[in-house]
C-alpha cells in the first residue's frame, strides 16, 4: 500500500508588535500561515474553525499578549434571531438588492473601496492599496470565494449604484466575510 507523506508542513509565523489599528494606545501581534496552493480551501476551513481569518492567501489570527478584544465571530444561523434594531436596519435598507458574483475585480468596486479607505482608514494597512493590489486580493485565491454586491434600486432599469461589496468565502460549514 502506498502512503502519501506530505513534503511540506504548514508553518506558522508571528508578526512583530505594531500599533493596534482598532484600539488607540494598544499594540497587536498576529500569528499567520500561508495557505497552500494545492489544498488551500480545506486548510482555510480548518483554520477558520480555530479562529483564523483570511487575507488573500494568508490565514491569520490575533495573538496579542495583553488583549483579547479581537475575536472571530461565528453565528449559528438556525438559532439567530434579529434584534429590534437589526430589523429596523433591514427595513431602512429594503431598497438594496444583493447579488452573488464571481470573484472578479471591477473598477466600480475598487473606487468604492478607495472611498471607504480614504474616509474610514486613511492611515491603515490598506490605505495605499492600488488597483493591482485590489485585483490580487479578490482574484488571487486558493479558496472558494465570491463577491456579494449590494446596490440601490435603479430608476432606469439598469444596475443601481454600488454601495457595498463583501468578499465571502464558502466554508464547509458556513460563510466567512473576509
Amino acid at each position: 500500500m502506498t502512503q502519501h507523506v506530505p513534503t511540506r508542513q504548514l508553518r506558522f509565523f508571528m508578526t512583530s508588535v505594531a500599533p493596534c489599528p482598532y484600539l488607540p494606545g494598544k499594540t497587536e501581534r498576529k500569528v499567520f500561515a500561508n495557505l497552500p496552493f494545492s489544498d488551500g480551501a480545506h486548510v482555510n476551513d480548518e483554520l477558520t474553525v480555530a479562529g483564523f481569518r483570511r487575507s488573500q492567501n494568508i490565514a491569520y489570527r490575533p495573538a496579542c499578549e495583553a488583549c483579547d478584544a479581537c475575536v472571530s465571530v461565528r453565528l449559528p444561523v438556525p438559532e439567530f434571531a434579529f434584534t429590534r434594531s437589526q430589523r429596523k436596519v433591514l427595513t431602512r435598507n429594503a431598497d438594496l438588492s444583493r447579488s452573488l458574483v464571481e470573484a472578479e475585480a471591477t473598477t466600480e468596486q475598487f473606487q468604492l473601496l478607495r472611498r471607504y479607505l480614504t474616509t474610514r482608514h486613511p492611515t491603515g494597512g490598506m490605505s495605499d492599496m492600488g488597483w493591482l493590489d485590489y485585483v490580487a486580493m479578490v482574484e488571487d485565491t486558493t479558496v472558494r470565494t465570491h463577491l456579494i454586491e449590494y446596490r440601490l434600486a435603479s430608476t432606469d432599469g439598469g444596475p443601481g449604484d454600488l454601495v457595498a461589496v463583501t468578499l465571502t468565502d464558502l466554508l464547509k460549514d458556513g460563510l466567512s466575510m473576509v
